[in-house]
């Protein structure tokens, strides 16, 4: 592809969006009114952050730390975010706030709310506002409400009712159109349910309104409650492996943020003390099991060695049995200590745990030396035998007892210097200014999203638009020439603009182009096609053209109107007749009345002479509609009409009608046959191949002799096939007699 193409590419593009700029632009205005709404209507959105710090290992008081070892593990940061977000915490924290009691005041839709933040902000001393709109009902600002209970049916969870305010402190709740209850702010008000064995009951601490405002209530289920306070709240780690958490609450209201995100890290932190203490208990409570059996143990066994004692009398041991005790009592006590602490851990593992095996090892390699120590005992005379065994037992007990009492007082002191391995670093803040709506930034979207969805729409638009914009492919495809192609007037729209506002009275000037604007290129080409149509008319068999079209608004008006002035300002004497007997509109370019015109020609009703205005500014003469008849094809097929334009056309140099769409009526079929030459306007991109097919072959049809097509309201750039004007613009100065590129 070669630089031109991508120029024509370029071209294409710029074409489409000028030709819609207008829809462009209505669009933005649409979508950037839209999203400036949205910014000032949107409920603020306040948030409120704090800390917490998780460390892996908890803390005591100081000088237990070694003492917390015995039954602690470590936490992840993830494990303990997820913590804070479960239905445990949440949960202890919406009853204990009655966040799933919802209760506010009943604005006015769409804007009754912002209207109420208005007045609270410029009335911060509580007023309260008037009704406006005559709506009494809802509230306008200053209204206050808190309920503390709300008891409903199972049913009626998450389902609104309506607390409507009365005089001095009464209110009155009301379900489905149905009063449920009345009662007082500050007394629990109740009441069961006709017909049903539920109740309902609510109490109002706070009540600030109108008499008759309305508020609506609502007892939230869990479910509900849990999630709607779950998408409130946000936990994040600062920064990898800090163990702090930053954990953030977004509210309405900055009061609620900061009293909900304080009270989820009260909970939180007392959770994870009791979950470090339950710990502690768990083991105590075993040992406080163990205590009073090993107690048993150890009298019996003193008893047993006493009473022997006393009846065989004072017996000492020779010191090689004393060594004999001494290593038995500690393999024992080895022994029992080890079941113990398996014991323990059963409670947690199960046999196949590897601990639990190492244990096992390590009790049977004891219970190895146990059996070689007793077959030294075995050799002992027997005396010696059973005071080694009473003795053995005594002191085993005796240091077990001593062991495990030594580890309960251990635990306990443990246990209350417990504070868990969480910590708050930052209690919330009340927040001074709203996170959301982001006003400007709203704003921006919506006006970037507006230019494209224009400029989009605009180019769906002529990608649906089939229309034919190339006034060559009318001569290739038509076999019909094109001879001239008027571009786009800014000018003429804006007399078209005036002419709309302020109608013309009979004595003002025409609203003209060719006369208000001599210089516009529209006119210059009216030019170029007066030049064609004297050449056209060399052989026509008289000096009659009619200009149609293929449907209305494509300005074969303006052509017909300016192509008769530019015709006089060659010195012809021009006749411009609206044959437009339907919808003809000529006379109001022109500023003359329509009455006496055509149609009253037709009937004989009046002269010719006083159907005729003189355009004196113009230089041409004009006959409008005249009344509108009911039947105009029937009138113009009269033989008085063809006699009519013959006679009025040896007056004149040129006679120019202006009629109806040859597809809407077959007005201008009609006209066709009695004019020598027609010409055919097509407003650029407006109409289908076909419609231009179907058009010429009505007025061949009709015998009219379609000498060509006037291509009208070409734009600057033409959107396809780069087919415009913008570049070859060259002005004429008359004042001056110089010519401007």
């Amino acid at each position: 592809m070669n630089q031109d193409d991508d120029e024509i590419n370029l071209g294409d593009l710029f074409g489409v969006l000028l030709n819609s700029k207008r829809l462009i632009i209505a669009i933005t205005l649409v979508t950037l009114l839209l999203g400036i709404a949205k910014a000032f209507l949107d409920k603020p959105v306040y948030k409120a952050d704090g800390l917490l710090q998780a460390k892996e290992n908890s803390q005591s008081l100081a000088g237990l730390e070694p003492l917390t070892g015995l039954f602690e593990g470590k936490t992840p940061v993830l494990a303990e975010i997820e913590l804070i977000k479960s239905r445990m915490i949440l949960g202890k924290t919406i009853q204990s706030l009655h966040l799933d009691i919802a209760a506010r005041p009943k604005y006015f839709p769409v804007i009754g709310a912002a209207i109420a933040r208005y007045f609270q902000a410029r009335n911060p001393d509580g007023a309260m506002s008037d009704p406006l709109l005559g709506q009494t009902h809802y509230a306008w600002g200053g209204e206050a409400i808190q309920v503390d209970t709300l008891t409903v049916p199972a049913d009626w969870e998450d389902q609104e009712l309506i607390l409507q305010a009365g005089e001095q402190g009464q209110f009155t709740l009301i379900y489905d159109d149905e009063i449920i209850l009345e009662g007082e702010v500050g007394k629990l008000a109740s009441k069961q349910l006709e017909n049903d064995s539920r109740s309902v009951a609510i109490f109002v601490s706070l009540l600030k309104s109108r008499p008759g405002t309305y508020f609506t209530v609502m007892r939230q289920s869990e479910n509900q409650a849990i999630t709607q306070l779950k998408e409130s709240i946000s936990i994040a780690e600062k920064g990898k492996g800090t163990g702090i958490l930053e954990l953030t609450v977004e509210s309405h209201s900055p009061n609620s943020a900061v009293r909900i995100l304080n009270e989820i890290a009260n909970i939180y932190v007392q959770q994870n003390v009791d979950q470090k203490s339950a710990e502690s208990q768990k083991t105590l409570e075993f040992l406080e099991k163990q205590l009073p059996i090993l107690k048993g143990q150890l009298d019996a066994a003193t008893a047993s060695l006493n009473e022997y004692r006393t009846r065989q009398g004072s017996i000492d041991l020779n010191l090689e049995t004393q060594n004999i005790l001494k290593v038995a009592v500690e393999l024992k006590t080895q022994i029992t200590l080890l079941q113990q602490k398996r014991d323990e851990l059963r409670q947690k593992y199960t046999e196949s745990h590897p601990t639990i095996i190492a244990i096992d090892k390590q009790i049977a390699r004891l219970q190895s030396q146990i059996t070689s120590s007793e077959k030294k005992i075995e050799i002992l005379p027997e005396t010696q035998q059973v005071i080694l065994r009473l003795s053995e037992d005594v002191k085993v007990n005796t240091e077990l007892y001593t062991t495990l009492l030594n580890n309960a007082q251990t635990i306990r002191i443990a246990k209350a210097g417990t504070i868990g391995n969480v910590r708050i670093i930052d209690y919330a803040m009340l927040p001074d200014k709203p996170v959301k709506p982001k006003k400007w930034l709203i704003i921006g979207i919506a006006l970037m999203l507006g230019l494209i969805l224009g400029v989009a729409t605009a180019f769906i638009r002529r990608s649906l638009n089939r229309g034919v914009e190339d006034p060559n492919l009318i001569e290739k495809l038509l076999n019909i020439p094109v001879y001239a192609t008027i571009p786009h007037s800014d000018s003429q729209k804006i007399l078209e603009s005036k002419l709309k506002k302020n109608a013309p009275a009979n004595n003002q000037l025409p609203a003209i182009l060719a006369l208000e604007n001599k210089e516009d290129i529209a006119i210059e080409s009216l030019r170029s096609l007066r030049t064609t149509l004297h050449f056209a008319f060399l052989e026509a068999r008289n000096n009659i053209v009619m200009i149609t079209g293929p449907s209305p608004d494509i300005g074969k008006s303006f052509v017909s109107v300016n192509l008769a002035v530019v015709m006089a300002d060659a010195g012809k004497k021009i006749l411009l007749i609206d044959g437009d007997m339907r919808k003809g509109m000529i006379h109001k370019t022109l500023a003359v009345p329509r009455e006496n015109g055509l149609s009253e020609l037709i009937f004989e009703v009046i002269r010719v002479e006083e159907a005729i205005h003189k355009i004196p500014h113009a230089n041409i003469d004009f006959i409008s509609t005249g009344a509108i008849p009911p039947n105009p094809s029937e009138l113009l097929l009269h033989e008085r009409f063809g006699t009519f334009l013959e006679s009025i056309s040896k007056e004149y140099d040129l006679v120019i009608i202006d009629s109806p769409p040859i597809l809407a009526v077959t007005d201008a079929a009609i006209i066709g046959r009695l004019a020598s030459a027609t010409l055919m306007v097509v407003k650029a991109g407006e109409h289908p191949l076909r419609e231009l097919e179907q058009s010429t072959k009505r007025l061949m049809q009709a015998g009219a002799n379609l000498k060509g097509i006037v291509f009208n309201d070409l734009p600057q750039l033409s959107s396809r096939h780069g087919y415009g004007y913008g570049k070859y613009v060259y002005q004429y100065s008359y004042k001056s007699g110089k010519s401007n590129a």
